[in-house]
């Protein structure tokens, strides 16, 4: 199989048109034409990452986030003044990994609305994007809560699902039976949440003022970390190249890294 091969596939899995117009999804680095060896899939597509994947002898590099939105100035080896993804894109040349990456188009995927709240024991019903066509392309996700879940308890269940130490928006005793999920960030999102009845919603991050809106009208918000709320999405990416015809012991699924902390001891 060659790379552009595994490229058209995965595109039927996940339509470069579900994309967003900004976004930068496929191919961003490599010969379309080499073949595929090993592919190691990960969350974020950084020059630690590409040398992982040469470290463990994989020439294919399948990211969610692509190695940049805006291609940098320069590529060199180092980051330092310029962006990290300027060191990204030089080391996959100089190493030969090819970058993939499937963002945007993924988030919107059946499979992406359905597997956080699986993570959970809950059923997705429709996207918060097109509520009104339950199983169409959308993003975000509603689950109705069996039995009703205080906010606190919801909380604890998600930290425990997405192993993370989230930060909680809202009284704890709010009683919560209908739940939003968003991997990644709130945007303006949120207001589809209300309307679609969700008494919360667990995302990455949101801003303040969205965080504090949404709060004022009764809605508890759960962030877990933007990478937290995406990294189950590389299990996504891995069955897809193995639907595409990748061997599954050809493929790895990165360990996240450890990028940020808190003074408590939770994720890092």
């Amino acid at each position: 199989m060659k790379v552009c091969e595994l490229e058209r596939s995965l595109f039927e899995s996940f339509p470069k048109e579900d994309a967003e117009s900004w976004d930068h999804v496929g191919l961003s680095v490599g010969d379309p034409d080499s073949a595929v060896g090993r592919v190691l899939v990960a969350l974020d597509a950084t020059a630690d990452m590409v040398r992982h994947a040469h470290d463990t002898g994989a020439n294919v590099l399948l990211a969610h986030h692509p190695v940049y939105i805006a291609a940098p100035d320069a590529f060199v080896p180092r980051a330092g003044s310029h962006p990290q993804a300027a060191a990204a894109v030089f080391e996959a040349a100089r190493l030969g990994v090819s970058v993939l990456s499937f963002h945007t188009n993924l988030d919107r995927s059946r499979a992406a609305q359905e597997l956080l709240p699986s993570l959970m024991g809950l059923e997705a019903q429709h996207s918060l994007e097109h509520p009104e066509s339950p199983g169409s392309p959308g993003l975000g996700s509603i689950a109705a809560i069996s039995g009703c879940l205080t906010l606190q308890e919801l909380t604890q269940r998600a930290a425990q699902a997405f192993d993370t130490a989230p930060r909680v928006w809202g009284d704890r005793d709010t009683p919560i039976s209908s739940c939003a999920f968003l991997g990644g960030s709130l945007g303006d999102l949120g207001e589809s949440a209300l309307k679609c009845g969700a008494d919360a919603i667990i995302c990455g991050e949101a801003g303040y003022h969205v965080c504090q809106d949404l709060a004022a009208r009764g809605m508890g918000i759960i962030l877990l970390g933007h990478d937290a709320s995406e990294t189950p999405f590389t299990r996504i990416l891995a069955e897809a190249a193995t639907r595409a015809g990748v061997p599954s012991d050809s493929i790895q699924i990165a360990d996240p890294p450890r990028q940020w902390w808190t003074i408590e001891g939770g994720r890092s």
